[in-house]
């Protein structure tokens, strides 16, 4: 038990060490598998085994004794059936092989935009969730408010049971466990609306007929996915993870006119009040490296593809990198020469500090690697990657006063009321209740907005 601990403390100081802007005794090696791979391993049915979260465990455990890493090697999921199933999605749906999967969906016409851009979370209430969800239906409110019940309590208890497998296993094998409340989720505003409200092919229509509505419409939603990703506490060692989708795919000019503004004021309202954010660069952004430069100090850059020395000698000065490392050579190369790759990885993105060990992807089947060469390649990290001057400052320093960001517009709808617009329509409640009802105002929006991320 001794061992554990101090195993984790070491895992606890690099971790930190990386997010104070000092260099770590070592690199830390970031290696999460997520619940579909698990239930393969274990040899369970995947449909059988999201229904019921905790029968991966045993596995899970199983694969924390085989794979190293400094984080938890289970990561659970982001999607479980039981909740997108009672509310009759049409945006996550499992296939038949247990596998959920997002199709090319359609939550808001063209006409909609006004009304978005008027009355934003009403729109999405009483337009865009109705049609991607099909229980909620206006013209049946009791099954509405049943199934939407239903969806919550299943949503909180898959979740709860995937939390408490990680929790479990950090505790047993000393992983580094973050800071569960300092965390978030959201998405930019762009992306939220090309999402599940207009689709891939909708928005891209959008941006050549109609950009100015667009534009528009990325600024009324943007206190709604700023809310979304706000962490209960504020904490140098947690992130709001944001997955970036569209920006490959745009031409520079509407990148810059259209998904930039948004998204950089929003990472700089965060980091105004001392919150960092973790993003994940999909695809390939080397023609956006400059870009990415401009975001607050220590933002987690995850690089699915690109050069390594240039987004090292672009960005590792002043943020945290991780990703990059080929997910598919655990699988098209042998052990040595995975080793001798990550040891070229090493080599150019370790030095001077900042740097997080992460693949450019999760394995999302079982044959997508060969496991034996994921384990040499974490225990090759663990081994190699380390430094000779820990302790020592790593490049620009994080300064939350350095961020300004004029106030945005409030989140207004008659579907959210804040605890003075709730004392206004109930006057005898007590003052005692006030975090209490404020907190579920709150775990309604975020669970109602999560549905379209």
């Amino acid at each position: 038990m001794n061992d554990v601990k101090a195993l984790q403390e070491e895992r606890i100081s690099i971790y930190h060490d990386v997010y104070d802007n000092k260099v770590p005794k070592r690199v830390p090696v970031g290696i999460s598998l997520p619940f579909e791979f698990v239930a393969q391993y274990g040899g369970l049915n995947l449909a059988q085994a999201q229904w019921n979260p905790l029968i991966v465990e045993e596995t899970a455990d199983k694969l924390c004794q085989k794979v190293y890493s400094d984080t938890c090697v289970f990561s659970g999921s982001l999607r479980f059936p039981s909740f997108y199933e009672l509310m009759k999605s049409q945006s996550f749906v499992m296939a038949s092989n247990g596998f959920i999967q997002h199709p090319e969906v359609v939550g808001m016409m063209p006409e909609d935009y006004d009304y978005l851009i008027e009355k934003p979370y009403d729109c999405i209430l009483e337009r865009v969730l109705p049609r991607q969800y099909k229980a909620l239906d206006a013209a049946d409110p009791i099954n509405s408010a049943i199934s939407l019940t239903k969806s919550v309590l299943a949503y909180n208890n898959d979740f709860m049971e995937s939390g408490m497998i990680v929790g479990k296993l950090t505790e047993k094998y000393g992983y580094y466990p973050g800071n569960l409340f300092s965390g978030g989720f959201s998405e930019a505003p762009f992306d939220f609306i090309a999402d599940q409200l207009r689709g891939f092919k909708g928005i891209s229509m959008d941006i050549r007929r109609i950009p100015d509505k667009l534009k528009e419409a990325c600024e009324a939603v943007y206190p709604i996915v700023f809310k979304k990703g706000l962490p209960a506490q504020i904490s140098n060692y947690g992130q709001v993870f944001l997955p970036l989708h569209m920006p490959t795919f745009m031409r520079e000019k509407d990148f810059e006119n259209l998904y930039w503004p948004t998204f950089k004021r929003m990472l700089d309202e965060y980091a105004s009040m001392g919150i960092h954010c973790s993003i994940f660069c999909e695809d390939d952004w080397t023609r956006y490296l400059d870009y990415l430069y401009d975001l607050p100090t220590d933002t987690v850059l995850m690089f699915e593809y690109g050069d390594p020395k240039i987004i090292k000698g672009k960005l590792g000065k002043k943020h945290i990198i991780t990703g990059l490392y080929p997910i598919v050579n655990l699988k098209t190369k042998s052990e040595k020469e995975c080793v001798d790759e990550v040891k070229r990885y090493i080599d150019i993105l370790a030095p001077q500090g900042k740097y997080i060990f992460g693949f450019d992807k999760q394995p999302l089947l079982l044959n997508d690697i060969n496991l034996e060469n994921l384990c040499a390649v974490a225990e090759t990290v663990r081994d190699y990657a380390v430094y000779t001057n820990p302790g020592d400052t790593a490049g620009i320093e994080f300064k939350k006063e350095e961020y300004k960001v004029e106030p945005s517009r409030k989140l207004e709808s008659k579907y959210y009321k804040t605890w003075d617009q709730y004392k206004a329509l109930n006057p005898n409640v007590s003052e005692f209740g006030k975090d209490k009802l404020s907190n579920l105002e709150d775990a309604v929006f975020q669970y109602l907005v999560y549905l379209l991320m």
